[in-house]
């Protein structure tokens, strides 16, 4: 094999006359009266070869030429004649004539078409049983340089304001109040368990505890949860820590961070800083803690319109402490059916007794709530909601969180519909940043009869609602926040708690945890605090769904070189898969059949 001296996609007409030699796949090849034109491909690009039969060894390889196959050429760099350029392609004023070729490995059939366009409607668990071919596409190849550079602007920008990146172990301690782990058992500590790492967070803790100040990591995180679009059970994470700020301090440097990533790995210069919304202000608004602000369709409270109203179900609902909303989706009117039924089970699926509408259509109002609405409150909904022809309201009735996203996933739904229809644009390259502040500390689990960590347990209250902790600890605000954009939430983080007493004071006095518990689990980052830890705080960002957001795809498992499938599965390479009764009995483990669901019922 000689050494190659250019990639495929650098040669250009200033290289004519040279002697060069290219390595790559054959990604086509076409027979024009005996003399075979060969487009090679690297990573980089195509050039096309030409070869002419005659040649001993080059009629060997030729014997062999089939896409795909790892091809060798030696050949001079001419000039294409004015009517051959190919001005789509980098190399395209120039071909390579070959003097020597070698087929350096010879390709089977493709089990899918090469071609992006053909090979994207092939099944998915066929592209992921062969993933290494599918990467070799360019398209998916070029994912993986996008991610490449995103990965490289945040290890540059961090790296210039002083952060110092460390590794932190995979294997910790279960912390069951969490996601769902994957358990490592222990050989030399027989009957005992790792945890599969779900975050660095306790460890960057105790990093700034450590003194470390500024910390950040490209960190692998481990979750056992059932997988959707935007789930993996192992994914990436840029986790960062910072001692001695404010929320202020890391609004600024993330705010320098993304423009630095889109900048470099997009060319889009993102305008800072971004917007700042609290939690009740995003959920009246747009029903969702994560909006989608490239569209309008805001959600109004009509409460006050409907306290006294004929329409029994809106004015009991305000009676026993509810809320009534609506929106305007402008120009979905003429929704189908079929449509209209989506919408009403997206509704029912997140509680509601069903979806009331009203349709302006022909110069007059239809809906079977019409009848009960007195004209004053048509007039309101009409004034408020700016209803013209062509519109169609609909409306939440209940407490006001759950009217909140019900309402927030019927305006997502109906943009998609009215997007299919071309009357509205979500441009996935109109970047709408935004940061949600000021969640709540604590939410009550009915079910357990106490209080839960909203975030997690170690985020520190708004200062001001400190001395509600003991009192109403649903009212306390968190010093939590979250970086949204377009509808994604790319990552989280607060403010943390660093005094002891007050770590101390959550986890047994709010969260209920008993003290055992809570010296079990937590005990060692107590110590910790107590010898002096500073005023801390940090981020986390999910690089997969920032990836995916630059690059237009769907799923992270397009951005992700080898992902799983939706049950957790690596078909490429068979995994998971069984283990042997030695390596069982090493680790002190045995085997139990699974319980059907059947035997459950």
């Amino acid at each position: 094999m000689k050494k190659r001296t250019h990639n495929c996609g650098e040669l250009r007409k200033e290289a004519a006359g040279n002697q060069v030699v290219l390595a790559g796949w054959i990604d086509s090849v076409r027979d024009h009266g005996g003399v075979l034109f060969v487009d090679l491909r690297d990573r980089e690009g195509l050039t096309q070869v030409v070869v002419h039969p005659g040649n001993q060894t080059i009629d060997e390889a030729l014997a062999h030429f089939k896409t795909e196959s790892v091809l060798e050429v030696e050949g001079e760099v001419v000039l294409r004649e004015p009517e051959t350029i190919n001005p789509r392609m980098k190399t395209g004023e120039i071909e390579v004539s070959a003097t020597s070729v070698e087929l350096l490995n010879r390709s089977k059939t493709p089990p899918f078409p090469m071609d992006d366009e053909k090979a994207d409607k092939v099944n998915e668990d066929l592209r992921l049983r062969f993933r290494y071919m599918d990467l070799r596409r360019p398209r998916n190849l070029e994912v993986l340089r996008l991610r490449h550079r995103a990965t490289q602007a945040v290890r540059q920008y961090l790296d210039e304001v002083g952060f110092l990146e460390i590794e932190t172990p995979s294997l910790f301690k279960s912390t069951p109040e969490g996601a769902r782990e994957f358990l490592v058992p222990s050989r030399l500590n027989p009957n005992e368990y790792y945890a599969l790492v779900q975050s660095p967070q306790q460890y960057k803790q105790m990093l700034m505890v450590a003194g470390v100040e500024k910390y950040f990591q490209i960190a692998r995180c481990f979750r056992d949860e059932d997988l959707r679009a935007d789930r993996q059970p192992e994914f990436t994470q840029i986790d960062l820590e910072m001692s001695f700020i404010d929320r202020e301090d890391m609004y600024a440097l993330v705010e320098g961070l993304m423009k630095r990533v889109w900048k470099d790995a997009v060319g889009v210069d993102v305008p800072t800083p971004f917007p700042r919304l609290s939690y009740d202000e995003v959920m009246n608004r747009f029903g969702s803690d994560k909006p989608d602000t490239r569209f309008d369709m805001e959600i109004t409270d009509f409460s006050d319109t409907f306290a006294e109203s004929g329409f029994k179900v809106f004015a009991g609902t305000i009676a026993n402490g509810g809320v009534v909303k609506a929106i305007n989706a402008k120009g979905l009117a003429d929704l189908t059916q079929g449509e209209l039924k989506g919408l009403e089970e997206a509704a029912r699926s997140l509680g509601a007794k069903g979806l009331a509408f009203i349709k302006a259509e022909k110069g007059e109002w239809k809906s079977p709530i019409l009848k009960f609405l007195s004209e004053e409150e048509q007039q309101a909904l009409r004034e408020r909601l700016n209803v013209e022809d062509g519109d169609v309201v609909f409306f939440a009735a209940g407490e006001w969180e759950s009217a909140c996203t019900i309402l927030g996933r019927v305006r997502l739904d109906s943009a998609k519909l009215l997007e299919k229809r071309g009357k509205i644009t979500r441009d996935p390259a109109d970047y709408r940043f935004l940061w949600v502040i000021e969640f709540p500390l604590m939410l009550f689990d009915e079910e357990a009869g106490r209080y839960t960590a909203a975030h997690h347990p170690f985020t520190s209250p708004v200062p001001e609602d400190l001395e509600l902790l003991d009192s109403d600890p649903k009212a306390v605000r968190g010093q939590h926040y979250d970086l949204v954009l377009n509808g994604v939430e790319l990552g989280g983080g607060s403010i943390r708690i660093h005094q002891p007493d007050l770590q101390k004071k959550v986890f047994e006095d709010v969260l209920g945890l008993p003290k055992d518990v809570v010296q079990e689990r937590f005990g060692y980052m107590l110590e910790a605090f107590s010898y002096g830890a500073p005023p801390h705080g940090g981020i986390a960002f999910g690089l997969d769904r920032l990836t995916a957001i630059l690059a237009n795809r769907p799923s992270i498992r397009d951005v992700i070189a080898f992902p799983k499938t939706q049950k957790g599965q690596d078909l490429m390479a068979s995994s998971p898969s069984p283990v042997s009764e030695k390596q069982l009995r090493d680790l002190f483990i045995r085997n139990v059949e699974p319980v059907r669901d059947d035997e459950n019922s």
